[in-house]
């Protein structure tokens, strides 16, 4: 048995802030993983941080460059003083990044956030860009936390995760697949922001609202949803395919959010029931931001007779820097942390950079 004190990072594209996990990953004699969150912590960007990141893909190269240096010092220094507040050592970090470009069909990915920085401020070693790899490979990329599903949580029939894109996980015919299946929070914070908020709390927002049939109609006709897996999608997807859709429609901002919630609700249900054999006696863990929403959560469930399960909000926050951690502790193992089944790559994939010292851990 072996147990990894490690530090899962983890930034989403719908920029709520940077969740971190300190968490401890113990593998049984039998090669059995468990998990312990030990201390978790969301610390929300602030205007020039959010301003910097969404406006970064429009950058030169020197400023990608610089961008990704000092994004990851400023994120090295966010653990050291959660480490140190927390009371906790680490012997591993796994940092995602945060995404700036993802465009798979012309072989990019790109996660800014660079792991020579956090390992210079926190002199921990450092597992980071896990995607790159895989879109190599001819790979999609993402969504790549399937493994954390498959070792920690295979309780479970299916596994969703409503964060900036809704994204799924589960075993079709003894192959486990993953994949994006619509855009998520990236859309209601965006709905949100013109009501002054940074995310609609509870569905308050959508609560107050009418659903758009014409709208509705026509974000469900969008050619993405009849692609075959493994797929991804990426804020550029959303800007050339999906938003000006939303934009140019005539319906109220209540009832434009109202309408994203039963689309995604819709899709999310869509999949759910033609990838499980009998949905009815199955159970979906469902985490990520939007498991808060309890009006996406109603119309989530009007669209499936699964079982939605909602866990308890460490997890719902944290499990995806929980997920992060643990491909950190595979790629130091030397064991694959990304599944060519999830992402159609030619291989599956030892992913992830590495930085520092990791003497202790071999």
């Amino acid at each position: 048995m072996k147990t990894y004190k490690v530090v899962g990072v983890m930034s989403g594209t719908s920029m709520d802030g940077i969740d971190l996990a300190h968490c401890e990953l113990t593998k049984s004699d039998a090669g059995e993983w468990t998990y312990k969150i030990n201390a978790a912590a969301t610390i929300s960007y602030d205007d020039t941080w959010r301003l910097r990141l969404s406006k970064l893909r429009t950058q030169n190269a020197l400023n990608v460059y610089k961008t990704d240096r000092y994004y990851g010092e400023y994120i090295g220094g966010l653990i050291k003083s959660f480490l140190l507040e927390k009371g906790l050592t680490a012997d591993l970090i796994g940092s995602h990044g945060h995404t700036i470009f993802h465009q798979p069909n012309s072989n990019i990915t790109f996660q800014i956030g660079a792991g020579s920085a956090i390992s210079a401020v926190t002199e921990l070693p450092v597992v980071s860009n896990f995607r790159a790899m895989d879109v190599v490979k001819d790979g999609e990329g993402a969504p790549i936390s399937g493994i954390g599903d498959q070792l920690l949580f295979s309780e479970f029939n299916l596994c969703l995760n409503l964060g900036g894109f809704a994204n799924l996980s589960t075993v079709v015919d003894g192959n486990a697949i993953a994949y994006d299946v619509c855009p998520c929070n990236i859309l209601l914070n965006r709905i949100a922001r013109e009501f002054g908020k940074e995310y609609d709390e509870d569905g308050k927002i959508a609560e107050t609202g009418h659903i758009d049939y014409d709208l509705l109609g026509e974000l469900n006709s969008i050619s993405y949803y009849d692609m075959p897996y493994p797929k991804s999608l990426g804020r550029e997807w959303i800007n050339e395919n999906f938003w000006f859709r939303v934009r140019e429609s005539e319906a109220s901002k209540e009832d434009r959010m109202k309408t994203l919630c039963d689309h995604i609700g819709e899709q999310i249900g869509n999949n759910i029931e033609d990838l499980l054999t009998d949905s009815a006696s199955s159970k979906v863990l469902v985490t990520g931001g939007g498991a808060f929403n309890h009006i996406l959560v109603d119309h989530l469930r009007s669209h499936t007779d699964a079982e939605i399960v909602i866990p308890d909000p460490t997890l719902i926050s944290y499990k995806e820097a929980l997920i992060f951690g643990l491909m950190a502790v595979l790629r130091v193992e030397n064991q694959p942390n990304i599944l060519h089944t999830y992402t159609g790559a030619t291989s599956n994939s030892v992913g992830g950079d590495l930085s520092g010292d990791f003497s202790n851990l071999l």
